[in-house]
């Protein structure tokens, strides 16, 4: 007699590589953006802009320290944003969080992409902090493993770790999880180039590509949802989002892989 398995859930559309690689690509692109027309500045992550806002306070140049702090305030207002959404009483309203952190990106990064060339640095890049907070406080995990779609520090470690114990202990997981690790970080340098190059050549406008990326995004989103709920599953309606994708599925997480 054979035992008919269960059908494992389906990844949420949230936790996809598909997704993951579109994100890294806005995320390169982004710091691109800000650094080539926007006096030489990385607004993905703070790290830079802390270490600056500690250097010139340790000098006493306080116009220069006060400079770096509306970048990194907007950075932790998006981060409010993404965790609100996943609040139940939020969420229960908005019923699709991941959906609607990526609907909030388009929008304002739609408002960034016609504004003139003499827009102030600040403002563009208090806007640009604050996009890619919410996107990386919503989005933080590929498939099984934390992860990062803005800055790539914390994914390089996890690719180089998951290699080196495909090659020692011929782990067949972790040579998967290099794979896909590379997959993104390669989509964060394909972002950054092609952003640079674009920046240069049609400044803001360029932005008009992200729109277009995030928007594909939403698409899988409504693709994934289609085929898991349509009419060959029995017209299931899809459940509310858990402030990912669909319903909650388990994961397999490793321990010594996941970035704190």
């Amino acid at each position: 007699m054979v035992r008919a398995h269960a059908a494992e859930p389906p990844l949420p559309t949230s936790q996809s590589l598909r997704l993951g690689v579109l994100l890294a690509l806005v995320g390169g692109a982004l710091d691109a953006f800000t650094f080539v027309a926007h006096g030489g500045v990385f607004a993905n992550a703070q790290t830079g802009n802390i270490v600056l806002l500690g250097i010139a306070a340790a000098r006493g140049q306080w116009a220069q320290a006060v400079g770096q702090l509306p970048a990194i305030l907007a950075f932790v207002v998006g981060v409010f944003v993404a965790e609100s959404l996943k609040r139940p009483r939020v969420a229960a309203a908005v019923r699709r969080p991941a959906r609607a952190a990526l609907v909030l990106e388009i929008a304002v990064l739609a408002g960034v992409a016609p504004a003139p060339a003499n827009t102030p640095d600040t403002l563009v890049i208090v806007v640009i902090a604050f996009t890619a907070s919410v996107q990386v406080s919503t989005f933080r995990r590929l498939v099984d493993t934390a992860y990062n779609t803005t800055m790539t520090t914390g994914n390089l470690r996890t690719a180089t770790q998951s290699a080196y114990k495909a090659v020692i202990d011929r782990d067949r997981g972790a040579a998967r999880r290099a794979g896909q690790f590379g997959a993104v970080i390669a989509a964060f340098l394909v972002g950054a180039s092609g952003g640079g190059l674009l920046t240069a050549a049609v400044g803001a406008r360029m932005l008009w590509v992200l729109v277009g990326l995030l928007a594909l995004g939403l698409a899988l989103f409504v693709y994934d949802e289609g085929r898991q709920f349509g009419p060959a599953a029995g017209g299931a309606a899809a459940g509310p989002e858990t402030g990912t994708d669909q319903a909650a599925v388990p994961v397999t997480v490793v321990p010594d892989l996941v970035r704190r």
